[in-house]
């Protein structure tokens, strides 16, 4: 099965379109203001526009409220939810929209339990686990606790780079990865090669 692939913390059209070059199957946009990668409503909905048929657009949440989400919806037209914050199940299923929940992998995080409780959702996003942060760690953890059982439905995240995601892939065979800080010139600021040789990675994985 091929590895889907999403750019996150996109905040420049250049970038988003690079990425697509590249072969990304996902752009992520970040709405939380506290992120450096953070990026507007308005700016979402320009870069959006540019992309291509079958190209999927995310909106990343952290606890943010159901007006400002459901105005990112009607302006940006995201695809898909992705929430980071303390959303519950019925938290992420109100606005009509397909979504995925992430998780960061505390040490006593039972994934089975967590993925029971969002069964809903499109599949679960996993990242590292930092105090604070409610995600964009640029930590790796331990996939060996990731359970095979569930590796279709997971987003792996978390420290990925061109220099690791092929291992990633080949050990965890999730449905797709997810990179920001890993394919960055700095924050907020992708890297065109960094993007092309990461997708290369998956790839060459895969076979």
């Amino acid at each position: 099965m091929r590895t889907r692939v999403k750019i996150c913390g996109i905040t420049r059209e250049d970038d988003a379109l690079a990425a697509v070059e590249s072969g990304a199957d996902a752009i992520g946009f970040v709405f939380f203001k506290s992120s450096p990668r953070s990026i507007d409503v308005e700016r979402a909905a320009q870069i959006a526009r540019r992309l291509p048929p079958f190209v999927t657009s995310v909106g990343l949440f952290v606890d943010a409220d159901d007006e400002f989400i459901a105005r990112v919806v009607a302006e940006v037209g995201v695809d898909l939810l992705q929430f980071h914050g303390q959303e519950t199940p019925a938290d992420c299923e109100r606005h009509r929209r397909p979504w995925i929940r992430a998780v960061r992998m505390r040490p006593d995080t039972d994934l089975i339990a967590v993925q029971a409780n969002y069964a809903a959702g499109r599949g679960l996003l996993l990242d590292a686990y930092r105090p604070g942060l409610p995600g964009g760690t640029g930590a790796t953890f331990d996939w060996a606790r990731i359970p095979p059982a569930l590796a279709s439905q997971i987003v792996l995240a978390g420290g990925l780079r061109p220099d690791n995601v092929g291992d990633a892939v080949r050990r965890v065979r999730p449905f797709a990865v997810d990179v920001s800080g890993g394919v960055e010139a700095e924050k907020g600021i992708k890297d065109p090669q960094k993007i092309q040789a990461f997708i290369e990675e998956v790839r060459r994985a895969e076979q």
